[in-house]
């Protein structure tokens, strides 16, 4: 399943609305207090409500990403030497086997939703989304080049967002930056979803290992299971791991049973945060019900 946006009207429409100053001092259409009522369709959506406002779903940001950075930047410089000649290479088969430019950018969103241009050596073919807008990547996507296939696989299409380490937009490990349009989108349907935005973004992450690219909602929300987990648990120790798995994606190596023994293996539905997250994802409701959670979320997150 694809998930599709609509191109804004406005420049400014694409940042995430709790970051655009806006209260969430609505809930189904209507101002908190106005004197209608808005009955909830499904009595199990009430019950998920209700559990949302007295449950929620934020991670205490651990100490670490207060002084991570400085760990990093001697780490992101060994790293982007090593790099250089295999983006080289990489570049130059990306343009002898297919039409286009080796590498592309792209607009993602870092801390507290700024905006920032992102590098990824290309691995579909030129102007994919041309016809279709910003659109998910979906299984056996028929954009991807041959060559792209193997580049994801190894995540060495990732590597040029070292520079952007190295600029400061992101960090080695950390939740991915997601795209302006989407954000907006799955602010709507996800409750605290901006809340990984509190956060400088990753070019790698625990989210990455244990989960697969996003092609459907529960994806997003596993994702988020396993976000919030590294936000709340971050460490030293934590993101060696992570870089070392990263290290060793790249030479087909990173093995669930790798995982395991490094402790890094993650089961979204056995997180602390399954039953907040992952709750609506096993309800069927509609985008009425989702939306009116969402609303309940960003109300209490920014008073």
């Amino acid at each position: 399943m694809a998930l599709k946006i609509k191109p804004s009207g406005r420049r400014g429409d694409n940042a995430p609305r709790s970051l655009r100053g806006h209260c969430a001092d609505t809930v189904g259409g209507s101002r908190v207090g106005d004197s209608r009522r808005h009955p909830v369709e499904s009595a199990h959506a009430l019950v998920i409500i209700l559990n949302a406002m007295f449950n929620n779903p934020e991670p205490n940001i651990s100490r670490y990403f207060y002084w991570k950075r400085y760990v990093e930047i001697p780490m992101v410089l060994v790293l982007l030497i090593l790099a250089l000649p295999i983006i080289a290479i990489a570049v130059l088969l990306v343009r002898l086997t297919s039409k286009g430019p080796g590498i592309y950018k792209q607009i993602r969103l870092g801390l507290d939703g700024k905006p920032f241009t992102f590098y990824k050596i290309r691995s579909m073919r030129d102007n994919a989304e041309a016809a279709t807008g910003p659109v998910w990547a979906a299984r056996n996507d028929k954009r991807v080049t041959p060559f792209g296939k193997i580049l994801r696989q190894t995540q060495i299409d990732d590597l040029p967002q070292l520079y952007n380490v190295l600029k400061g937009d992101i960090n080695l490990v950390g939740p991915r930056p997601e795209r302006p349009e989407f954000v907006t989108e799955l602010e709507k349907r996800i409750a605290g979803y901006s809340y990984r935005l509190h956060v400088k973004p990753g070019l790698t992450g625990l989210s990455q290992l244990n989960q697969r690219s996003d092609l459907d909602m529960n994806d997003v929300r596993r994702k988020l299971v396993f976000d919030f987990d590294y936000i709340e648990h971050c460490s030293l120790w934590l993101d060696m791991r992570i870089l070392f798995c990263f290290l060793l994606k790249m030479v087909f190596l990173c093995s669930p049973s790798v995982l395991k023994l490094l402790r890094l293996h993650r089961e979204a539905s056995q997180s602390p945060w399954a039953s907040s997250l992952l709750q609506a994802s096993f309800s069927p409701l509609n985008d009425d019900d989702e939306e009116r959670l969402s609303q309940i979320i960003l109300k209490r997150t920014t008073v």
